[in-house]
């Protein structure tokens, strides 16, 4: 990883929703080290500050994609950007997917709203690895059909099963209706074989390990990607701490073995 930010250019800008931006950023010097899934970028809005922002994709030549909702200073500055604009870039920071420990098993990925950036390139791994792994399945879930990431290619997905739910349907919605949870029941796996991947709000983390374990998914399989808070990536500001965790450094991936009995208490 580099503590000087070094300079990527926006070579591209695609909205997603009406307040979420991917931009596929290309090194416009020498490159950061390469990232793998799972893993944090902090990505500087010169002029603003810079934030932690989790890779959705990983190009050749050290390109990166990176999908932003404007919810606060930096992430607006940064959804204004067009392409040609240069943003200052650091990392790779934290842990990511262990994709290569779920060998043989079946997946599940389950992703709510802008959770679902940082399975991207889980997903797109497994995809390009076919005969690593078992039955590969993908659950979203939204707040609104609006809000969903990545539409064009969840249909591309559905090796076997890709559910997609959302909290309020709009006109002309015809999918499913309700929590991301209610999707496992038509999702294809073995649990005692499977691996699976968890990134989303808290409370959507909280729900989906319950009902994981019970079940049968062993505890060590079910990964959670936490990022709650993250702002120096080296652990020394503490902002990110989950009781003896420091999420930007030991996670934000971490284990349900570890996660779960933090994320039950309501004070950390």
């Amino acid at each position: 990883m580099t503590a000087v930010p070094l300079p990527y250019r926006v070579v591209e800008a695609r909205p997603e929703t009406a307040d979420t931006v991917t931009f596929r950023l290309e090194p416009a010097g020498a490159a950061l080290p390469p990232f793998t899934p799972g893993r944090f970028a902090m990505v500087y809005a010169f002029g603003v500050g810079e934030i932690p922002v989790s890779v959705a994709g990983i190009l050749p030549g050290g390109g990166l994609l990176h999908t932003v909702r404007a919810v606060g200073a930096v992430s607006r500055a940064l959804h204004g950007l067009r392409p040609g604009a240069t943003v200052g870039m650091r990392g790779p920071f934290g842990t990511g997917w262990d994709l290569p420990l779920a060998a043989g098993d079946d997946l599940l990925v389950v992703a709510g709203g802008i959770g679902l950036a940082p399975v991207r390139p889980l997903v797109l791994a497994a995809l390009a690895a076919p005969r690593d792994f078992g039955r590969l399945n993908v659950l979203v879930g939204a707040r609104t059909p609006g809000d969903l990431l990545y539409r064009d290619e969840l249909a591309g997905w559905a090796r076997p099963y890709c559910g997609v739910t959302v909290d309020r349907p709009g006109p002309g919605w015809r999918g499913r209706v309700g929590v991301v949870t209610a999707l496992l029941d038509d999702a294809r796996f073995f649990p005692p074989r499977t691996s699976a991947f968890v990134c989303g709000p808290e409370v959507m983390i909280r729900a989906t390990a319950r009902e994981l374990l019970h079940r049968g998914v062993r505890p060590g399989r079910i990964l959670v990607s936490l990022e709650r808070n993250m702002r120096c990536a080296t652990g020394h500001c503490g902002h990110c701490q989950l009781g003896p965790l420091l999420l930007c450094r030991d996670g934000p991936v971490v284990g349900c073995d570890r996660a779960e009995p933090l994320l039950a208490v309501r004070e950390l």
